[in-house]
């Protein structure tokens, strides 16, 4: 395992981190989740990442009972929680949203549910336009000083959002944000590339990115349609399908059938391919993972190896291909 600084902080997370979304709490039972944790952490993953929506705070449950089942010792492992679409399905106005009270309600109940006395990550999920940016900088600042939360940041809020964000905490001397967690992959770069560059520099941000096989697209099971029982068919996930399909002139699909025929023409699985393209941008501090299996989880972490042996030559075929 590689181990990269979260941002200008000092905290370093695996290169390769674990997360729970639409699996742990669903989609597999208690046993699997055990096993996906303890091949992560035996492979050297030290950050499992989770938030209060995921399966109605159930997936926080699972991996706070399977953490505290492998004995792993706290000071070894981070485990993050998100704050802002709340953990019941139809939440009341204050069981959602960025204000003080829902950030912390929100954090103490992460707490109980991952069994931990501290959150490592805590992450606004979403920027929250009913809040002043103010009095989330404020809740998290109080949230650090009281120890319950290491670090902060945010999850796909447009760079303008985070600069606010470390004005007011520079105005106040407060905690500012260390990182932001954006999709990122081959088919969806131009928010990490682009629209954060400068806050690489500006501001020392480190970015826990997901979706790195835009769920799923660049393993090449979508080729021929997306059957009901997939990720991208199943009721509720409309919004997920079209987020990473993208409109009919992007040609995603097109994109990813170019890519996964260049994977077998290099002789390798797509699935690492992709998530080895996305560590090779120095500004990822973590990639985060997502399988329902450990033989799956264990053939990602091939990512590593091959995103220090192909050559130059290979990954500009690879852009080419996506192109």
């Amino acid at each position: 395992m590689q181990y990269r600084r979260l941002g200008s902080s000092g905290l370093q997370l695996s290169a390769l981190s674990f997360g729970a979304w639409l699996t742990f709490g669903s989609q597999i039972g208690r046993s699997t989740a055990r096993d996906l944790v303890a091949a992560a952490w035996d492979n050297g993953i030290n950050f499992f990442d989770n938030a209060e929506t995921y399966a109605n705070g159930e997936a926080e449950k699972v991996m706070g009972d399977v953490i505290a089942d492998l004995r792993l010792p706290r000071d070894g492992f981070c485990v993050s929680s998100k704050v802002f679409f709340g953990a019941v399905a139809e939440p009341r106005p204050t069981q959602k949203g960025l204000s003080r009270k829902h950030v912390t309600d929100a954090c103490h109940a992460a707490l109980k549910r991952l069994r931990v006395d501290y959150l490592d990550l805590y992450y606004c999920h979403r920027p929250d336009l009913d809040t002043p940016i103010e009095e989330t900088v404020r809740a998290m600042d109080a949230l650090v000083g009281q120890g319950k939360i290491l670090y902060w940041g945010t999850s796909e809020w447009t760079a303008a959002q985070i600069r606010e964000a470390h004005k007011v905490a520079r105005a106040h001397n407060l905690v500012a944000p260390t990182m932001e967690q954006p999709q990122y992959n081959l088919l969806h770069r131009e928010r990490v590339e682009l629209e954060y560059a400068p806050l690489y520099a500006e501001v020392g941000l480190g970015t826990t990115t997901w979706s790195p096989l835009a769920s799923g697209v660049l393993t090449g099971k979508y080729n021929a349609g997306i059957p009901t029982e997939a990720r991208l068919g199943r009721e509720g996930l409309g919004w997920l399908q079209r987020t990473v399909l993208g409109s009919e002139n992007e040609g995603r699909m097109e994109r990813a059938r170019r890519f996964v025929d260049l994977a077998g023409e290099l002789g390798v699985a797509p699935a690492p391919l992709a998530i080895a393209w996305c560590l090779r941008n120095p500004h990822v501090s973590s990639v985060i993972l997502g399988a329902s299996r450990p033989e799956q989880l264990v053939q990602n972490l091939e990512a590593l190896e091959l995103a220090q042996r192909l050559k130059e030559t290979d990954w500009q075929r690879v852009e080419a291909a996506v192109r």
